[in-house]
């Protein structure tokens, strides 16, 4: 998910602070952008199990019109952090993250009524060691991975046309291997996404810049886990009888 405003790509000159002083200043940045969205992640799951576990809330929200309200909101916030981004201050910008977060968090809810509780947490360990393995190897490649950004976004919009389709053709085989190929997608993103973030640091930046880079450095992180956890889940995870 690229950064919605402009900022200079390693903005600082070569001399005016000595490579210990960025580094330190990049781990620092980096470690924001992973509290932020280890912290989201965890109210998200907060949110679910809260709601899961009140069956009269989730009569009310998915018994209702009110579900499918509740489903685009997430999008919707989302949509005006990003073209929002240059007038909205780093605690606006926070605040919708987190609204963000908790509502993704009501609309993961349902997979408790689909799922066993010890496959959806088996699953979220594998999704968070994948998660974890191809974070860090973004991190520490030497290997620019531009080019595998470009194109596992067209498999971001592939994924979107084929989800469509099988929504009229309603086909079981169909829809396992697009949860196949969304692990794929995505777990490449989240190398791509890595590189990316750690890439458009500036020690430069004012601090609310930095802020919005780093919330929105969690946000893209923070969808790519979402989708990886869904799509292992979709192939292996147990269903309630």
């Amino acid at each position: 998910m690229s950064t919605p405003f402009n900022q200079t790509r390693y903005g600082y000159s070569a001399g005016t602070l000595d490579r210990a002083t960025i580094d330190l200043a990049l781990r620092s940045y980096m470690l924001r952008v992973y509290n932020l969205m280890g912290s989201g992640l965890a109210l998200s799951g907060i949110v679910a199990v809260a709601v899961a576990q009140s069956p009269a809330l989730m009569q009310a929200i998915f018994g209702s019109g009110l579900g499918l309200l509740v489903s685009f909101l997430p999008l919707g916030l989302l949509l005006i952090m990003t073209f929002g981004a240059n007038k909205l201050s780093a605690t606006a910008v926070q605040g919708l993250y987190w609204a963000f977060v908790a509502t993704m968090g009501v609309s993961l809810s349902v997979i408790f009524m689909r799922y066993t509780g010890a496959s959806i947490t088996r699953v979220f360990l594998i999704t968070a060691a994948t998660f974890g393995a191809m974070s860090l190897w973004g991190y520490t490649t030497k290997r620019d991975l531009t080019g595998m950004g470009s194109f596992l976004f067209m498999g971001v919009i592939g994924l979107l046309i084929a989800g469509i389709v099988n929504i009229f053709l309603g086909s079981s085989i169909l829809q396992m291997a697009i949860s196949a190929i969304t692990v794929l997608v995505f777990t490449g993103l989240t190398a791509y996404d890595t590189q990316r973030i750690k890439s458009e640091f500036n020690e430069g930046d004012a601090a609310d810049i930095q802020s919005k880079q780093a919330i929105f450095g969690a946000v893209g992180l923070y969808v790519n886990f979402i989708n990886i956890f869904m799509a292992l889940l979709h192939l292996f995870g147990a269903k309630n009888e």
